[in-house]
């Protein structure tokens, strides 16, 4: 009996203190689960940049009434420089841009030879002043570009004997092409691009065998990759939910 009295007690003591502990506790809090934030990236804004790649000639074909002259192809050429653009985004997954490029060539010759005698059409650096239009789906950019097309006026040279006479040789013409673009960093974008530059056809007369002439087309393809950081922007906006 007695002992029965005394777990009793002990076991009502010890409710008693459990039940004291439990109120000193403090209310227990909630905390929110996190909020999805997912980010929409913003390609409006002024960008500068660079790229290499190469370039290949388009058009070999030519016309002459000389029957000894001979021409090779348009010899493949490293490039490399820079771009300075700015892009507009808008309704809202399209981009409007203007852009400028410049890109020096390692060795984009033509050479024409009667066998002795020889000369060559070099172009030692390519420009471009172009519009461009595209489609963004989060960092990826998808585009067209289109403008004008500029080159260095060194023109023809003798390399032994032809004293030529440029009749008509543009350093201004035409260029078209495209690319992706994909921002991989706040600010950072990456590119792949194909260009293409057409400068209509160069006329040649050359004196020192008789009233010859020679005509053909000019005309470069062109393959970059780059890389452009983006001012005035602020990198990715974040939506929260």
């Amino acid at each position: 009996m007695g002992n029965r009295f005394a777990l009793a007690a002990f076991s009502a003591a010890l409710l008693a203190s459990t039940a004291s502990f439990a109120a000193d506790l403090p209310a227990r809090t909630y905390t929110k689960a996190p909020v999805y934030a997912a980010p929409i990236y913003n390609w409006t804004g002024i960008y500068v940049g660079a790229h290499i790649g190469a370039a290949f000639g388009g058009d070999n074909s030519f016309t002459t009434n000389d029957p000894t002259l001979a021409g090779s192809k348009r010899d493949a050429a490293f490039l490399g420089g820079g771009q300075i653009g700015a892009d507009y985004q808008f309704a809202p997954n399209w981009l409007v841009g203007i852009e400028g490029q410049i890109s020096a060539l390692s060795n984009s010759d033509r050479t024409f030879t009667s066998g002795v005698n020889s000369f060559r059409d070099r172009s030692d650096w390519l420009a471009s002043v172009t519009g461009r239009l595209g489609y963004t789906w989060g960092p990826g950019l998808i585009y067209a570009k289109g403008g004008v097309a500029f080159r260095d006026d060194s023109g023809l040279s003798a390399t032994a004997g032809f004293l030529p006479a440029v009749t008509d040789r543009n350093s201004t013409g035409y260029t078209v092409g495209g690319g992706l673009e994909y921002m991989f960093a706040p600010a950072w974008s990456a590119k792949v691009e194909y260009q293409y530059y057409n400068f209509d056809t160069t006329n040649v007369a050359y004196t020192n065998a008789g009233a010859r002439a020679l005509s053909y087309t000019d005309d470069l393809h062109t393959v970059k990759v780059g890389v452009n950081y983006r001012f005035n922007w602020g990198g990715p906006v974040v939506a929260k939910y």
